[in-house]
């Protein structure tokens, strides 16, 4: 881990309450140092409890954690789920997601979480990851493994990914109406084409936001996280 990632954590007042995994063996980062700075932040919730996995945005240039993680992050341990933030590498995002779902799913016993009905979480470039890991033939093909559970749901804010497959996961999306990066009726017309598959969805358009508006607090999205949670719980 770099000191500025640690740096990052401690000065969202995370760090503390928070360990970082590599997911990558020393040889796996002998052959790409660029492994050496990807893994994830543990925030831990109650014993056995199912995990999330957040993915920050950043446009694939970087990972805005500070943003777009950390606090969800933290959130959801809070709410007692196993939340883990990715540090991913932006030009090998999704193989770093499939990557750290693999490791969680090999070390839950010692990391002491229940490894069914998990879900992922993302914002902007980092929402286009748990909707892609999330379906079922991707994670096979990312994984190259057929005996990982696909994720319940999948919770995606601001972003334009508008590919639609019958093995998606059930779906929470939501995105501000003045968003100028991630037009929102892009998002909503995702998740009626998911729907109309039979595949579970929630999407709320929160009035006047922007892009990147967190956990929303403040704001008339406050309490979007508790709602997020409710969704997976009925979908797990």
């Amino acid at each position: 881990m770099t000191f500025a990632i640690m740096m990052a954590a401690m000065t969202a007042g995370l760090y503390a309450g928070s360990v970082f995994l590599d997911i990558y063996t020393e040889e796996e980062k002998q052959a790409d140092p660029q492994k050496r700075d990807t893994g994830l932040f543990f925030f831990r919730g109650n014993p056995g409890a199912p995990f999330a996995v957040c993915n920050a945005g950043g446009a694939f240039a970087y990972v805005g954690a500070m943003h777009d993680s950390f606090p969800h992050a933290l959130e959801l341990s809070k709410l007692s789920y196993n939340t883990f933030a990715l540090i991913y590498r932006p030009d090998c995002a999704y193989e770093d997601l499939a990557q750290a779902i693999a490791y969680i799913h090999d070390h839950a016993d010692e990391l002491g979480t229940d490894t069914e009905g998990y879900s992922l979480w993302g914002g902007s470039a980092g929402a286009r990851m748990p909707a892609v890991l999330g379906n079922a033939d991707y994670l096979r093909q990312l994984t190259g493994r057929t005996d990982l559970p696909q994720a319940s749901a999948v919770i995606m804010q601001y972003t334009g990914y508008s590919t639609v497959s019958p093995q998606d996961a059930a779906t929470y999306a939501c995105a501000g109406t003045s968003d100028g990066i991630a037009p929102w009726r892009t998002m909503q017309r995702r998740l009626q084409s998911l729907s109309s598959l039979g595949i579970p969805t929630e999407f709320h358009a929160y009035e006047g936001l922007p892009h990147g508006f967190g956990l929303g607090t403040g704001t008339v999205a406050e309490g979007w996280i508790e709602d997020a949670v409710r969704f997976w719980e009925e979908n797990r």
